[in-house]
């Protein structure tokens, strides 16, 4: 893997909040946002990790979490979960990957082609053609997509057990790792997993979890976004051509591939 363009920069919403203590002081951990079918950034982001987790001289153990979305809207999503496949057996417990709304949409429809094909309204259409299956025409018969997810069960191969190891969400310390924030209500957070893959109507508040730090995706913007108690990493790498990582260990950093 090698780097093309990189930097580390503080956030431009608000003063980043102090994690020494939140991931534990013999972690650094690299949250990497929403990926979205771009291999390229990927593999330049980790590249760029790899680097800067090599200056250090610490003890500290390297931790990677995988925030979610790996899939669908960019056009390489197959060379992506291949990618990340590899990669979860060779560092085995030192990467977690989360599951995104996107791969969740996918895992249903799998099930259920006919109940759950709202996934193909939604970025499937690159994801399939990553495989080389063409997208159903609107007003698909029942058959037509039975034949679809016949053609993408047989392509996904080994992805489909990785899909559907991963989790619902992370903890480092007193620091949470979940897809999309999640439900801000009183001890509902880490109870409603269908809102730390999907989101919640109110889950975009500073502390969705008082006395934690939430590190999270799914919502894109330009730049990292950070509040008192959570921080977003999707950076929109799909259109923006941008993919970001936080690093988390004696302070808070980003670390973005692509621009």
């Amino acid at each position: 893997m090698y780097a093309r363009r990189g930097m580390w920069h503080s956030s431009r919403t608000s003063p980043a909040p102090q994690a020494a203590s939140r991931v534990g002081e013999n972690l650094r951990v690299y949250a990497i946002g929403d990926i979205h079918g771009r291999r390229d950034l990927m593999i330049e982001l980790l590249s760029l990790i790899s680097e800067d987790a090599d200056q250090f001289d610490d003890t500290r153990l390297v931790r990677l979490v995988f925030l979610g979305d790996y899939i669908d809207r960019g056009d390489d999503a197959a060379g992506v979960l291949s990618a990340l496949r590899q990669l979860s057996e060779d560092a085995g417990a030192g990467v977690v990957f989360l599951r995104g709304n996107h791969e969740d949409a996918l895992l249903a429809f799998l099930q259920e082609p006919q109940e759950r094909k709202e996934w193909l309204e939604f970025g499937a259409r690159q994801t399939l053609a990553s495989y080389g299956i063409e997208l159903p025409r609107r007003g698909a018969r029942e058959k037509d997509l039975v034949e679809v997810r016949d053609a993408l069960f047989a392509a996904l191969g080994p992805e489909i057990g990785f899909l559907a190891s991963m989790e619902t969400h992370a903890r480092f310390g007193d620091v949470i790792f979940t897809h999309a924030a999640g439900n801000p209500g009183p001890g509902a957070f880490l109870e409603d997993v269908a809102s730390m893959i999907w989101g919640h109507p109110d889950g975009l508040v500073d502390a969705p979890l008082p006395g934690h730090l939430v590190v999270h995706g799914h919502y894109d913007a330009p730049d990292p976004v950070v509040r008192t108690g959570r921080i977003c990493v999707d950076t929109g790498a799909y259109y923006t051509g941008r993919l970001t990582a936080v690093r988390l260990d004696a302070g808070v950093g980003f670390l973005s591939a692509g621009g």
